[in-house]
């Protein structure tokens, strides 16, 4: 197993699990990119519920100020 340094602006704790660092706004951002060739198709953010509902459906859910 190789070790693989925690990316910049979240932490991992010793069960190696990503802790994201989200702002004062309780966002923290995402970059969506193509699979195949790198590039960035979006830049957007999450808050905890949408991280969480990412993570649970394996689909990208992001925060939206207009639909508050």
């Amino acid at each position: 197993m190789s070790y693989e340094p925690p990316l910049k602006g979240s932490e991992q704790d010793e069960t190696n699990e990503l802790r994201p660092k989200f702002n004062a706004d309780g966002l923290v951002t995402a970059i969506a990119q193509d699979v195949d060739t790198g590039e960035v198709l979006m830049l957007a953010w999450m808050n905890e519920d949408a991280l969480r509902s990412t993570r649970d459906t394996g689909r990208g859910t992001y925060w939206s100020r207009s639909r508050l």
